[in-house]
């Protein structure tokens, strides 16, 4: 099958003959989209029903971290439907609405975590450098307002791309893809544009910032805390710095092949041997953008004392522990107001088809 990877503009034309299609993408991908659902959906529904059931959504930190999962959640239930449609070779059978929602879900999803990690890391900041001040802010109505408006503002950004995409009769292929005509591609290279400034970098730097302050005050009230606090402080932020990097680890390779995407629908990139590589890469780095949604429950289990805890009591583990629980905002004290137990940062996930190739 051809890749045309433009009629971009009337003086660029590529015509790379079999770009991006190598067999093995599509018998590997399909099996890591099945692993990345399997734990993914287990994973996470194990977050919400650690929520509920122990933790309650009472504190800020919580509100965000249930509100993350169930965003995860949404995005895996479609990871079946592009398992399928890699392992058929780009063939997509279950119709044009299908194909719309699904890649709506994946740009939604992407919004959603980098949104609700920056909430989160922002709550961390105000909790731990401003407790006092920023007590009457940091509010569960606060909390359910701002979820509102990421929940909206994430479904205002990923809306153009699911109306975008359509189904494409290629041959002897079924397409859920974007064709791309020249009138097109500077929309779609907007649309680009803010996948990586607006769910990615500008979010990243905020967060960074973040923890660079929450760093920095808790270096400087290290002699002030007691060691039982100090203990709770580094604990939350092991599980932040954990989350934060996976996210970054999961979502930077795609990031850096999307830009180059870009470049080559503006006509920059026009070598058939760069555009194979691009094309046989991006289906990897999507599959790694993806894994941040399953990995979340896991970071939790191994750096969250106090949600490993709560898990082992879910699953019918008491393993010698006590009958006694805490909610994230136990064990607190006024400098540091609702740091201990879950903190959850998820994740991203993914839209890549310029082209006439999908993701």
């Amino acid at each position: 099958m051809e890749n045309k990877t433009s009629g971009m503009s009337e003086r660029f034309h590529v015509n790379c003959s079999m770009s991006g299609r190598h067999g093995f993408i599509f018998t590997f991908i399909p099996v890591v989209y099945g692993c990345n659902f399997v734990i993914g959906v287990i994973g996470n529904s194990m977050v919400v029903a650690v929520i509920f059931r122990y933790m309650k959504l009472k504190t800020v930190a919580n509100v965000f971290v249930l509100n993350l999962a169930i965003s995860d959640l949404t995005f895996l239930i479609t990871l079946p439907l592009w398992a399928t449609f890699t392992a058929t070779g780009y063939h997509w059978p279950f119709g044009s609405l299908l194909c719309k929602a699904s890649a709506g879900l994946v740009i939604f999803n992407l919004y959603t975590s980098i949104f609700f990690l920056t909430a989160l890391s922002i709550d961390r900041y105000l909790a731990i450098v401003h407790p006092v001040r920023s007590r009457r802010q940091r509010t569960l109505l606060y909390a359910n307002l701002t979820c509102v408006l990421i929940w909206l503002f994430a479904l205002l950004l990923s809306a153009p791309t699911a109306l975008s995409r359509s189904v494409n009769d290629i041959g002897n292929a079924t397409l859920c893809a974007v064709w791309h005509h020249s009138e097109q591609i500077h929309f779609l290279v907007t649309l680009g544009m803010l996948k990586s400034v607006l769910g990615f970098l500008v979010p990243f730097v905020v967060i960074i910032t973040c923890y660079c302050l929450i760093g920095r005050a808790l270096l400087d009230s290290r002699g002030v805390l007691r060691k039982s606090v100090r203990s709770r402080e580094d604990e939350t932020l092991r599980m932040i710095a954990a989350t934060v990097l996976a996210f970054f680890v999961c979502w930077a390779p795609h990031q850096a092949f999307h830009f180059m995407e870009l470049l080559a629908m503006l006509g920059v990139v026009e070598n058939c041997q760069t555009l194979d590589v691009m094309d046989t890469a991006m289906p990897f780095t999507i599959c790694i953008s993806y894994l941040n949604s399953c990995v979340n429950p896991i970071l939790y289990s191994f750096v969250g004392q106090n949600f490993r805890k709560n898990l082992l009591r879910l699953l019918g583990c008491e393993c010698g522990q006590t009958s006694s629980h805490f909610s994230i905002s136990t064990k607190m004290n006024v400098h540091s107001q609702c740091t201990s137990g879950l903190l959850n940062i998820t994740n991203t996930k993914n839209d890549s088809t310029s082209t006439v190739k999908a993701s």
